[in-house]
């Protein structure tokens, strides 16, 4: 490292992320959680869309837990092994599973779009063997491209407060480091002009039956769309825009201090939107999946049911 970088404070006054992190963590864990108790409870894996949806669950659920120990290091309160652990491994968990995330919500998008616009017939990848395979080439893509900022042995510093986890890395180390940082601009690119295309085309298709009998249910899901495509271009596209230059300053093509300090800020705070997608996941679940649709229906009301019961015993106790 240079001096440049040696005498810069980039890592220093992280509050209040690592905050806002913990409470994404927590609706996160909640909304992960009940997901997959819900789609355990039933076979769900008839239909080509419900393997995308476990998958997108795998990645959240994998995606939350990552977070604790990114909290615990940007506190400044972790022990030196585990911001070695969090640099070597759980900062790349986190874009590993970004990552799966966005291209299981494309498929998710796509398998909704041919649903919705040719009902009357099943194309591959809507079939729950298709589905697998490709759920398993994505997989096997995404750790191809990013385990090896893993595996690449980093290099030994002096243990001291304020340390980036670029520093850790050697020269093999962050030249793949950049590979992979533009590789995976080129995936969330590629995949998020297929979710708009997608979802654009369902929001057309629905909009053509607002004259339909059924029109209140139409603009409850039209509504629904709208809103989780409007969450995803908030969570992701201020995120990507930010990620280049900050790359470009972790390589040291920007020398500039300040420049660097703030393009840090601005990547924490854009990456806690592109993690806070986590809120957002579960009214996806609810709106394509019937099992964690009737799950939480089951739970709310047998709660409501509980507490009307409660209500009533309380009623005849004071009578």
């Amino acid at each position: 490292m240079t001096n440049s970088s040696t005498f810069c404070p980039i890592y220093r006054d992280l509050e209040p992320f690592p905050y806002f992190f913990y409470l994404v963590f927590l609706i996160g864990i909640i909304g992960s959680c009940f997901a997959t108790w819900a789609f355990m409870q039933k076979n769900t894996n008839h239909r080509g869309v419900s393997i995308y949806l476990v998958n997108l669950i795998t990645a959240d659920f994998l995606l939350t837990l990552a977070l604790p120990v990114k909290i615990v290091v940007d506190l400044g309160v972790a022990p030196w092994k585990l911001r070695i652990f969090h640099c070597q491994v759980t900062a790349c968990l986190i874009y590993i599973n970004m990552y799966l995330s966005i291209i299981f919500l494309a498929f998710v998008s796509i398998d909704r779009c041919l649903q919705l616009t040719y009902s009357y017939k099943i194309y591959r990848i809507q079939e729950p063997g298709f589905a697998k395979m490709i759920s398993t080439v994505v997989w096997a893509m995404v750790l191809l491209i990013m385990v090896p900022n893993m595996a690449i042995p980093i290099r030994d510093i002096e243990e001291k407060p304020n340390v980036g986890c670029v520093e850790f890395k050697t020269e093999l180390g962050r030249n793949w480091h950049l590979l992979t940082n533009f590789i995976c601009i080129a995936i969330f690119l590629n995949f998020s002009v297929i979710i708009l295309i997608s979802n654009c085309l369902v929001i057309r298709q629905l909009y053509r039956n607002k004259d339909n009998e059924s029109y209140p249910n139409v603009k409850k899901t039209l509504i629904n769309i709208l809103l989780v495509t409007t969450a995803y271009i908030i969570c992701f596209v201020p995120y990507h825009i930010v990620r280049i230059p900050y790359t470009l300053s972790q390589t040291e093509v920007i020398h500039d201090c300040q420049t660097r300090i703030s393009l840090f800020k601005a990547k924490e705070a854009t990456l806690l939107l592109a993690v806070s997608n986590l809120c957002f996941d579960p009214i996806l679940y609810y709106h394509l999946s019937k099992a964690f649709r009737s799950k939480v229906t089951e739970t709310f009301a047998s709660h409501k049911e509980s507490m009307a019961q409660g209500k009533k015993s309380s009623c005849e106790n004071n009578a």
